[in-house]
């Protein structure tokens, strides 16, 4: 088996490395927008690890967790329409014999 010298070429970076506009779209701003979400999607990851720490912390204090789940996913709706879900809700229980 002989042994050559073998060269390696390196291409310099070329315009296809770079953004380029396409068909209309503006690929700089493109990868600007994709950059951003990226960025954005890490902090969204690392504040639902936050949360998840949180409850963990709760349930390790004696909490019920679903409970906390239950009661943020409440707070988050106009009080009106929590009243009128809570309402029917008490009404099918009747129907049905729950209460």
């Amino acid at each position: 088996m002989e042994n050559g010298n073998v060269t390696q070429f390196q291409s310099a970076p070329s315009q296809d490395d770079q953004p380029q506009d396409v068909g209309g779209v503006a690929g700089a701003r493109l990868k600007s927008f994709i950059e951003r979400i990226e960025r954005l999607e890490e902090e969204k990851a690392a504040i639902a690890s936050d949360i998840k720490d949180v409850y963990a912390e709760a349930k390790g204090t004696g909490f019920d967790t679903k409970t906390i789940r239950k009661i943020i996913s409440l707070r988050k709706v106009d009080t009106e329409k929590r009243r009128e879900a809570d309402e029917i809700l008490d009404l099918y229980k009747s129907a049905i014999g729950m209460e």
